[in-house]
């Protein structure tokens, strides 16, 4: 409970954050730098010269639906990075020696008390990690029956209901992943609808308006899709973590503890 509290301060924090900074430089940086490269071409046109659209990166990201992908997109970055940190935090417990039986040794009923010893003994924080709690659970249910292949089912059960808390955790940084394109499809959507609405200037001769609502439309696009684009291919390294720290605790269980268990 604690620890599912803690998270949700971290990305409560993390979005406020996101919100301040992301804000804060597209304030102070690239909307001037946007408005400056605007300015200069309007002057162009007004001294006679023709209209070019502008190719700047600040032209690019100075709307309001680009603003709000990079403030879901750093808040998905702290997400995953703070349970990347968790999951590599759990792979440091396969370096620990949790359980010492000598190669060729057995371990019968009364021996399973004096195994659970070391992993009682672990601080709270570390006991309530994937690998010892697996540990813990098998010795427990081969205590109690006696039995090598309830053992194997109590370690596969914690691993399994592992597995589905840290696919369930990741809905947030999913919904993230949705949300970014369909921002970049609203500011699409918005920028066709400007453009429809300056049509008459269009047609007298004055296309700057036209062109600048299009570039609205098809800036947020492309931008949003990008961004979605980097954020699923840190989900999937993230879940790539998380299930092979599933899979080597299962293993650890399996050659360090299961092996050896003789009913």
């Amino acid at each position: 409970m604690k620890r599912d509290t803690n998270e949700l301060y971290f990305q409560l924090v993390a979005l406020l954050l996101s919100i301040i900074v992301v804000h804060t430089i597209f304030v102070t940086v690239v909307r001037p730098n946007a408005e400056s490269i605007l300015r200069q071409q309007a002057d162009q046109v007004a001294a006679g010269g023709e209209y070019i659209v502008p190719r700047s990166f600040f032209i690019v990201i100075k709307d309001l639906e680009q603003e709000s992908c990079f403030i879901l997109m750093f808040w998905a970055a702290a997400i995953m990075g703070y349970k990347t940190r968790s999951a590599l935090r759990e792979h440091t417990m396969f370096n620990r020696p949790l359980i010492n039986v000598q190669e060729g040794a057995r371990i019968l009923v009364e021996d399973a008390a004096q195994l659970s010893r070391p992993l009682e003994s672990l601080p709270a924080n570390e006991r309530n990690l994937l690998l010892p709690r697996t540990l813990q659970a098998a010795l427990m249910r081969f205590q109690v029956t006696a039995n090598v292949q309830s053992a194997n089912d109590a370690a596969i059960t914690v691993c399994a209901t592992e597995s589905e808390r840290l696919e369930s955790e990741l809905s947030m940084v999913r919904y993230i992943t949705w949300a970014i394109p369909s921002i970049g499809f609203i500011g699409t959507v918005r920028g066709i609808g400007a453009a429809l609405g300056q049509a008459h200037e269009a047609i007298e001769g004055n296309i700057a308006g036209v062109t600048s609502s299009l570039g609205v439309a098809f800036n947020s696009t492309f931008i949003a899709l990008l961004i979605s684009m980097v954020v699923m291919f840190f989900l999937h390294q993230l879940q790539l973590i998380q299930e092979r720290l599933v899979l080597d605790s299962q293993n650890y269980c399996e050659n360090h503890l299961l092996r050896f268990l003789k009913s």
